[in-house]
């Protein structure tokens, strides 16, 4: 059938004529990852702001479970529309599609980047029943009773999991994992000090360092942390050449219009340079970013490949 000429070109003028007009409802940011988390913080921070921005409020649906699997497929499901975006760190990005030949989604494929947010510090962290106060500590005990220390994770496959895993082969120390479902309710049984030890994002562990109830072994980093500068790098405490970091970005669903794309990148440039909300994310331990979505492209695809390399090497596999 033949469109007429006015018909065609209003089927080619309505496409940017609704970006223009985007956003003209509440805009979902799906996380594959627990409330609490170090992308739910900085995403809910950098959200209100973006929502001011728009003239819409974001609002967050946390789809925490199998390390994030359950979001990430939701999300790639998701309309391409720009009411439904994710907010997600590097591990279900990069990691999970390399760990689980089940994940059914590829982030080069299936996602359209926004932008990254912000760059994670973490940190090795422990509670009374431990009984270490240092990473020389630690070790010595690992190494007196290998297998009987337990550290939490946010579940197999998690960022928090990875991390211990390549302390443990370089430290040459085998302890159990305890996975969780996200990275909060691992971390909670650290604070309650039902599992002595976990290696987490900073920003999540950070408000129960002051009370003393978790004490930092040691941070990821090359260098020491201002936001706690006490703190000895893992690095300098006996693993040379060890570290750890990790990156929090917003995507929308592939096919997601350009001009949405370029509308939704502007609010949250606009919203990292905010001062207020940069001193707020940097006193919680955040890096922020920023940047064109290119930009995350190029980080997603170097990053995937470089995990997928370093999971082969430490042989971690999914359950």
């Amino acid at each position: 059938m033949k469109l007429l000429p006015g018909l065609a070109l209003l089927l080619v003028l309505v496409g940017p004529v609704r970006a223009q007009e985007y956003p003209t409802r509440p805009i979902r940011v799906l996380e594959p990852l627990a409330a609490g988390s170090a992308v739910d913080v900085v995403t809910r921070i950098v959200g209100d702001r973006m929502g001011t921005i728009l003239g819409q409020s974001l609002y967050v649906d946390n789809q925490p479970g199998a390390a994030g699997l359950i979001g990430m497929r939701t999300g790639s499901r998701a309309a391409p529309d720009g009411y439904t975006l994710l907010a997600v760190n590097d591990s279900v990005v990069t990691v999970l599609p390399n760990l689980r030949k089940d994940a059914n989604y590829d982030p080069r494929r299936d996602f359209t980047p926004i932008v990254q947010l912000v760059r994670i510090h973490w940190a090795l962290v422990a509670g009374p029943s431990l009984g270490a106060t240092d990473l020389k500590g630690f070790i010595a005990a690992a190494k007196a009773k290998p297998g009987k220390i337990d550290f939490a994770s946010g579940g197999q496959g998690s960022p928090q999991h990875i991390a211990m895993e390549l302390l443990m082969r370089q430290a040459g120390i085998v302890l159990t994992h305890v996975p969780f479902r996200g990275a909060t309710p691992a971390l909670n049984e650290v604070v309650a000090d039902h599992v002595p030890v976990m290696f987490t994002a900073l920003p999540t562990p950070l408000p129960f360092l002051g009370d003393k109830r978790l004490l930092v072994l040691g941070t990821g980093d090359k260098k020491r942390l201002p936001t706690i500068p006490d703190a000895p790098t893992l690095d300098e405490s006996g693993l040379p050449g060890f570290e750890f970091i990790a990156w929090g970005a917003l995507l929308a669903p592939a096919k997601t219009p350009p001009a949405i794309i370029a509308k939704l990148n502007a609010a949250a440039n606009q919203a990292l340079a905010d001062p207020e909300i940069r001193r707020r994310l940097e006193q919680l331990g955040y890096e922020v970013v920023g940047g064109t979505p290119e930009q995350l492209r190029a980080l997603i695809a170097s990053d995937y490949d470089a995990k997928g390399e370093l999971l082969r090497a430490a042989n971690i596999q999914s359950e």
